[in-house]
């Protein structure tokens, strides 16, 4: 079953052209790579479909510093 959600994702242009070129090679819209994307994301990260998340789990870390961290 699909719901549909609609939000705002902000990205930095050159991510978004990355992901666009990518999703045209594999021929897919660019929604359609950011749930493949994110559908193997959470496989890998061992929550697939059939093992809800774990709120007890440690998050991984952020890579790099987040826009609004000091300098």
């Amino acid at each position: 079953m699909t719901i549909e959600v609609r939000m705002t994702l902000r990205l930095p242009e050159d991510l978004r052209d990355r992901l666009s070129t990518h999703a045209k090679s594999e021929r897919r819209s660019l929604n359609s790579e950011l749930v493949y994307m994110l559908e193997v994301g959470l496989r890998a990260a061992g929550m697939d479909a059939e093992s809800p998340g774990d709120d007890s789990a440690t998050p991984a870390p952020l890579r790099g510093k987040p826009d609004s961290s000091p300098a």
